[in-house]
């Protein structure tokens, strides 16, 4: 009982930054399925089976338009074609168990992400992992159920609540520039992405993610080789 109630309260530890950032958008996402139209359990369906925070926003908006299946898939890949560079990183090798792996790809948020690869993680094990990840998990379809409960309440004129993906990514990206000691963020690092994403909108706009992503892998690859053949 100890042990499982220091595990609890370690898993809140690690999740509750991100969770911070987690609960409101879930609670933005249960508001917008709300005022749809749907029954509010839909919320706790998409975005305990989903999970995938962005996609269904646009998921919600697919559903609602009839949209082809075909449609469906494509923007699903597109969306979330960004975990393939996730998993390059993620430490995922350090979970035991194939349910337990199972369960760390389907749970392969941003926000697990962004706690789970960064340096302070270095020496988190299999458990504490999935600890975050269900922690976060929890936190979102959470959210989203609360705020599909209390959609009937909020009024239907509120503007700006699928901007919460939108600043949620902000603050992960500034808490991860930020994370690093002062005098060893890469400043350069950061202007990269900033002008892959801006090159993507302005040649690719339609498919912005994929292209961003892309520009923004060759760039460092190509970064690390000149790195590497400088003496």
């Amino acid at each position: 009982m100890v042990t499982l109630r220091r595990g609890l309260r370690q898993g809140l530890e690690d999740s509750g930054p991100v969770g911070l950032g987690a609960v409101p958008m879930g609670m933005a996402f249960g508001v917008l399925v709300a005022h749809s139209g749907l029954a509010w359990w839909w919320a706790s369906v998409f975005s305990g089976l989903i999970y995938a925070g962005s996609l269904e926003f646009l998921f919600l908006g697919l559903v609602l338009a009839s949209a082809p299946l075909g449609t469906i898939a494509v923007t699903a890949f597109l969306v979330n074609f960004r975990h393939v560079f996730y998993a390059l990183s993620f430490p995922l090798h350090r979970v035991r168990g194939r349910l337990g792996k199972v369960y760390g790809t389907f749970a392969l948020s941003d926000e697990a992400y962004a706690v789970a690869a960064g340096t302070r993680a270095a020496s988190f094990g299999g458990r504490r992992i999935l600890r975050l990840q269900a922690f976060v998990h929890l936190y979102w379809a959470g959210g989203a159920t609360a705020g599909a409960l209390l959609g009937t309440v909020v009024p239907a004129r509120v503007a700006g609540l699928d901007f919460a993906v939108t600043a949620l990514f902000t603050v992960l990206a500034l808490d991860a520039f930020r994370a690093p000691e002062p005098g060893r963020r890469d400043v350069a690092g950061a202007v990269l992405a900033g002008v892959c994403a801006l090159a993507a909108r302005l040649v690719l706009p339609g498919q912005m993610l994929l292209a961003a992503f892309a520009l923004f892998t060759a760039a460092l690859l190509a970064r690390r080789a000149l790195g590497r053949a400088r003496p």
